[in-house]
């Protein structure tokens, strides 16, 4: 079977990329281990989706089919530090209707799954496991487990951090393990939260708490290994206070909803995202510290770019020609560097246990607040990725 596109991972940002295309003239595969699974609870894996996402998912045609009862507007978001810091964002302070959405993966990867089933010019190979990549100066092949061929222009990495497509192809990708796994979980409040979203940066690690719908919050520990297994270990009335103290009991007594998860943390820096006849998106592409909630985002706007480039290549031209993919590199290379480089100085910053640093992150955060022109330019950078 011969396409012009293959794309290896049908998560949100490999199926995104395939919606992003439907409207080309290019023939995609899109290879996957198994399809999103609609829930009947909460999903643990939250995404916070910036305006900008939004957007694109709008013109995917996407974002209007969304359940609107199990999205959260972000209206505000408060920011403390370990010795007094703080810092506000607020919404309607900057002219907006919000700072971000807060939902559920499932809820967007149903929907673009839902898209891809209709698209005419895409094959879903589903279940489908990669088992060997062959790329040449004339076409790429990929041999499935099972023993199917499939022929393409362009191969797409888009399987995540762990990426199968860039290990087999020697692509070097840079791991620093943080020695912090991120503890998941959701959980009712006793007070409402008023789509306000909090953010502790705390001796032992980094608290979120990130609003979701009816009256529901979604909790993001990212902790030191050793606070990781004491909170993973903890009975769950136990494990619902120290949340709660952790925060301040700012609302309320929490009653966890869903089992609690833990993901090792890491800083992964890949040393090229693009060769001839090969892309990478995604988490494939980069892997940062969540506490800036933009992973995803990331990997929107890699699909979205990606997307852009081969739906201009001519009929005539070569979709995997490496001066288009290296359009496409040049484009995704400042904003994931800044934000790889800004969420690793932070996490290094707020790990330091002293005086000096301290005293820098907390006055640092405080100027920043005190400061229209930088909270803006965050602001802007938050909804519309860029400054």
């Amino acid at each position: 079977m011969k396409f012009d596109v293959v794309v290896v991972g049908g998560g949100l940002a490999g199926a995104a990329l395939a919606v992003a295309l439907r409207r080309s003239r290019l023939s995609i595969a899109v290879v996957e281990h198994a399809p999103p699974v609609r829930r009947t609870d909460w999903d643990q894996r939250i995404y916070a989706y910036s305006p900008a996402s939004a957007t694109f998912l709008a013109e995917l045609g996407v974002w209007s089919h969304l359940d609107r009862a199990r999205l959260m507007p972000v209206g505000e978001m408060q920011i403390f530090g370990d010795a007094g810091g703080e810092l506000r964002f607020s919404a309607y302070d900057s002219g907006l209707a919000e700072l971000a959405w807060i939902g559920e993966s499932s809820l967007v990867h149903l929907e673009l799954w839902e898209s891809l089933k209709r698209q005419h010019n895409v094959t879903l190979f589903c279940p489908g496991v990669p088992a060997d990549l062959v790329v040449e100066d004339g076409g790429v092949t990929l041999r499935l487990a099972d023993g199917r061929n499939i022929a393409a222009g362009l191969v797409v990495g888009a399987d995540g951090r762990d990426s199968w497509v860039r290990e087999t192809l020697g692509i070097e990708a840079r791991q620093t393990p943080y020695g912090e796994r991120a503890v998941v979980a959701n959980f009712r409040c006793e007070h409402p939260h008023r789509g306000t979203a909090f953010q502790w940066f705390r001796e032992d690690g980094v608290l979120a708490w990130l609003p979701l719908a009816d009256g529901l919050m979604s909790m993001v520990w990212s902790a030191p290994d050793v606070v990781a297994d004491e909170l993973m270990s903890m009975d769950e009335a136990g494990f619902c206070r120290r949340v709660a103290e952790a925060g301040g009991g700012r609302l309320g007594a929490l009653e966890l909803i869903t089992p609690r998860a833990a993901f090792p943390l890491r800083l992964m820096r890949v040393e090229e995202i693009v060769r001839p006849r090969v892309a990478l998106i995604g988490d494939a592409a980069h892997a940062i510290h969540p506490l800036s909630g933009h992973g995803i985002n990331l990997g929107f706007q890699d699909a979205k770019v990606l997307a852009q480039e081969l739906a201009a290549v001519p009929s005539w031209r070569d979709v995997g020609d490496h001066a288009v993919l290296r359009r496409y590199a040049r484009q995704r290379a400042e904003e994931p560097f800044l934000l790889q480089y800004l969420t690793h100085g932070l996490n290094r910053l707020f790990g330091a246990r002293n005086p000096v640093a301290g005293l820098l992150r907390n006055t640092g955060m405080n100027l920043t607040d005190r400061l229209p022109v930088v909270t803006d330019a965050l602001i802007r950078y938050a909804v519309n990725g860029r400054f």
